[in-house]
Formats: C-alpha cells, sequence, structure tokens
C-alpha cells in the first residue's frame, strides 16, 4: 500500500478581494461572495512560474517529512496552467529542486489532475521508491481576459500543493481510488486556442481563444453527479459508511457544488472540509493545498479516513479514501 507521510504547499502573497474582483466584472462583494462562496484569493507574481510554485510546495513538503530530494524515485506535477504548451513543468521543478536527472512526469490535467496523479503514484511507489506529487497552478494567467468573463474571472487563484508517497506494506495510506472521464463534454471546461486544431495567429489572439472558457451552468450538473458516483464507489470499495469519514475534501471549485454533493451523500457540515473562501478555485492545486491545511490545523489527525472527491477539464472525475 502506499503510504503518504507528508503533504506541503506554497500560497503567493499578493490577496486579490471580492471588492477588487467584482470591479473586473462590473459586480459588488456580495455578487462575487453568493455566486462563488469566495472571499478572497491568492495572485501569483509575473516571475512565479507554475514549476518555480511548484518546487516551493515540494521543498515544503520534503523539509517536513525529513527526506532529501535525492531519494525521490519520481516526480510528478499535475497542471493545466503550464508555461508553455511543451514541456510541461515537471522536469524544470526537478531541476529547481535541485535533483536534474531524477525521472519527471507531467499530469497535464486542470483540477482533477492531483488526485489523477495520486491514483497513479500509488501503484508506481513500490518499483519506482519514493515519489513526491505536486499539483501547481497559475490560472490567473489564463482566467482573466478583457473583456473579463463574469462567470469565470473572480472564481481562480493561483497555488501549489504537494504529498509524498511511499511504498510501505501493511502501512495506512491510499485505500482505493475511482477515476473516469467523459470526452463528449470535453468543450464545457477547456482552453480552445494553442493546441494543434486551433494553434496561434493573429485571428486566434484577437478572439481571445487562448483563456479558459466554461459552460458554468452545465459544469455545475455535471460536476454534482460525477462527483457523487465517484464518491459512492470509492466508498463501497472499501465497504465504508459516510458517517466512518471523518473529513471530506472536495475540490474547491464552488460553494454550491460542495454543499450539494455533501447532501447527497448525506455528509454532516463538519465533515466538509472548505477552503474554498480564502484561496479560490485553485483547479489541479486545491485539494492537495486543502490536504496540507486539513493536516496542520488539526482538522485530521493520524488514523482518520479522508474522502477526496474531485472532477475537472476533460471531462474528468474521481474520488480516493486516505487512511491519514
Amino acid at each position: 500500500m502506499a503510504f503518504i507521510s507528508e503533504f506541503g504547499c506554497w500560497l503567493p502573497a499578493r490577496v486579490v478581494t471580492n471588492e477588487e474582483a467584482g470591479a473586473w466584472v462590473g459586480a459588488d462583494a456580495e455578487w462575487v461572495r453568493g455566486v462563488s462562496g469566495i472571499e478572497e484569493r491568492r495572485f501569483a507574481r509575473v516571475e512565479d512560474t507554475v514549476a518555480a510554485m511548484a518546487s516551493q510546495a515540494g521543498l515544503d513538503c520534503l523539509r517536513r517529512a525529513g527526506v532529501e530530494a535525492r531519494s525521490l524515485g519520481l516526480v510528478m506535477v499535475a497542471s493545466g496552467s503550464g508555461e508553455r504548451s511543451f514541456p510541461g513543468p515537471a522536469a524544470e521543478t526537478a531541476l529547481l529542486l535541485g535533483i536534474p536527472g531524477t525521472p519527471a512526469l507531467d499530469v497535464p490535467m486542470a483540477s482533477a489532475g492531483s488526485l489523477f496523479a495520486l491514483g497513479l503514484a500509488a501503484r508506481l511507489a513500490a518499483s519506482v521508491g519514493p515519489i513526491l506529487v505536486i499539483g501547481a497552478e497559475k490560472m490567473s494567467s489564463i482566467a482573466l481576459r478583457e473583456p473579463m468573463e463574469r462567470g469565470v474571472a473572480v472564481l481562480f487563484g493561483d497555488g501549489a500543493g504537494a504529498a509524498i508517497l511511499q511504498s510501505r506494506p501493511g502501512s495506512h495510506g491510499l485505500l482505493t481510488a475511482v477515476m473516469g472521464a467523459d470526452g463528449a463534454k470535453s468543450n464545457l471546461i477547456h482552453m480552445p486556442g494553442g493546441g494543434s486544431r486551433c494553434p496561434a495567429s493573429v485571428d486566434s489572439v484577437a478572439a481571445k481563444l487562448h483563456y479558459l472558457r466554461m459552460d458554468g451552468r452545465e459544469t455545475f450538473k455535471s460536476a454534482v453527479q460525477a462527483m457523487y458516483h465517484a464518491a459512492q464507489e470509492a466508498l463501497r470499495r472499501c465497504e465504508l459508511d459516510i458517517s466512518k469519514i471523518k473529513c471530506i475534501i472536495p475540490h474547491q471549485a464552488n460553494r454550491r457544488i460542495i454543499d450539494v454533493v455533501g447532501e447527497r451523500l448525506g455528509a454532516t457540515p463538519e465533515q466538509l472540509f472548505v477552503n474554498l473562501d480564502k484561496y479560490g478555485n485553485t483547479s489541479a492545486a486545491s485539494v492537495a493545498i486543502a490536504l496540507d491545511e486539513a493536516v496542520t490545523s488539526g482538522k485530521i489527525s493520524r488514523g482518520d479516513l479522508i474522502l477526496l472527491v474531485v472532477f475537472g477539464s476533460g471531462l474528468t472525475w474521481g474520488a480516493a479514501v486516505i487512511e491519514w
């Protein structure tokens, strides 16, 4: 079984309030709070690349775990907002960690990427050694465009979270991971420009195709359904009732989605961990940052059962049960 030995995170210093974000779209702070549950979010500086943020979260995780970077068998970085189409940020992250030559794998998935990376790492840890899994996003670089899109600009934030997985027979750790995808819904959350279908051109830049697009109404419905079913399947595999879960950490996308999923699962408000209000939607970094904060705040303790549940572009979704 893959044992998660420690978490870590890094968040930019700049705080963007609802007053500032609301002004971008001609709304007041209360409107932003009402549609999202967000109070503020963090924005990275120009020099804070995804790789730089990922390495800072990774270093924090390694320091707290007492693990030397050179002992890692693999570095995985999940991100939908890397600084270029390719290469992704993983190799540069390994370089910034001081371990050039160590295998580095990109998981180019927004939002659900961290859980997919954890699920994959759990299967690889026994053969490659300790794995550092990082979710890092600079969503401010792809969500803010002129004119601002009302249902997108106010939702996102930047940051990175990390976890170390090691193989220890008989230890607690990641008990199961459920993952799924539906390409028929790929246009619900996407960035149309920049790939081989729509390479950069004068027309694509003028049409603002190199920024995130989202169908909020349909994304809401699909996210609730996918997260609920994934969570139910993860619980079924572990033969667990929701009452046995100490802490549910959902993707921090929208407070209404979190509340509806919680209600359908029969969870109590005390079981739900929410830090969306402080950081906004940090996409693939979301659950990693929340896991770190849940541990450091004392919300979860060793031996507690944690349910992760996510959705993201693709459309992708997943759930995992962790014994911490």
